[in-house]
């Protein structure tokens, strides 16, 4: 035995192949890395938005309240009213502002014909943003969230 080497043995020859494990692990690390970075990085804007002294203006749109019972009665909020009225009132709301949004109620069992007819009248008016009000299903069941 020489002095500052370690005893070999007959058997046994230098390993003379590359070991792939570390650098496959350091692959599929970056690789994990750029999945998760590369939505981030291509969803952003620049953007060098101008200074305004003002406020922004908050105008609400105006709205219009129809319900519509399971019998086929129609209410303009709390009045009771029939299609014809609604259709006038629609194009009288059309237009003061254009921008008069309408809230449908309707009954579960109310028929759609009757939906469908109350939206015809609106969109044929010229009010072109409705809204079908709805109940959560938590409440609606009477469950406490």
């Amino acid at each position: 035995m020489s002095f500052g080497r370690f005893d070999r043995g007959v058997d046994e020859a230098p390993m003379s192949d590359i070991n792939m494990t570390p650098l496959i692990d350091v692959m599929l690390v970056l690789l994990v890395i750029f999945i998760i970075t590369a939505p981030l990085l291509a969803g952003h804007i620049a953007l060098d938005l101008p200074k305004v002294d003002t406020a922004a203006a908050q105008r609400a749109p105006k709205s219009l309240s129809v319900s519509i019972q399971k019998d086929g009665k129609l209410y303009l909020g709390d009045q009771p009213t029939t299609l014809a009225a609604l259709t006038a009132r629609f194009a009288a709301a059309a237009k003061a502002r254009p921008d008069t949004e309408l809230r449908i109620r309707a009954d579960t069992a109310a028929p759609y014909g009757d939906v469908a007819q109350v939206m015809g009248a609106a969109q044929g008016a010229g009010l072109d943003r409705i809204g079908l009000i709805t109940q959560p299903a938590a409440a609606a069941s009477g469950a406490m969230p």
